[in-house]
């Protein structure tokens, strides 16, 4: 066979999650930028939200970059620098790669279709609404 078929997060459900992220961090009185990706990692949605920090819109988009590249939430490069820490001397220079919490993939049915990174908050905050967001969108 030389073609496959992969699934991917749809615009809607990207756009979808982007403001139901926005919902929860208004819940949480935070203002917060927040990223959704396809399944590749490049950007299908994106809001920032009136106040929220100018950094905070790159770190978002790279923490969906991270987690689409990866498969796993930003939050597990703690744990992995501290059993390996020669790995973070090496991933600490690489471009877009954000190693705390606020990034997570999104899956259906087993299968990534995308990923979330939300900033603005503090680190549980921005995972809170991460998760908010995926959940309102009915995938995991």
């Amino acid at each position: 066979m030389n073609t496959i078929v992969e699934k991917t997060i749809s615009r809607q459900a990207a756009f979808t999650a982007c403001l139901s992220a926005i919902e929860k961090a208004e819940e949480l009185n935070i203002a917060i930028s927040v990223s959704v990706t396809d399944n590749k990692g490049l950007e299908m949605a994106f809001i920032r939200m009136e106040n929220s920090f100018i950094h905070s819109i790159d770190i978002a988009k790279d923490k969906a970059y991270t987690s689409a590249s990866f498969g796993f939430d930003t939050a597990q490069w703690t744990t992995i620098f501290k059993s390996m820490p020669h790995l973070e001397h090496g991933f600490s220079n690489r471009q877009r790669l954000i190693p705390f919490g606020g990034g997570m993939p999104i899956f259906e049915n087993g299968i990534k279709v995308g990923a979330i990174g939300v900033s603005g908050g503090t680190e549980e905050e921005d995972i809170i609404c991460a998760k908010y967001a995926i959940e309102k969108i009915g995938l995991k």
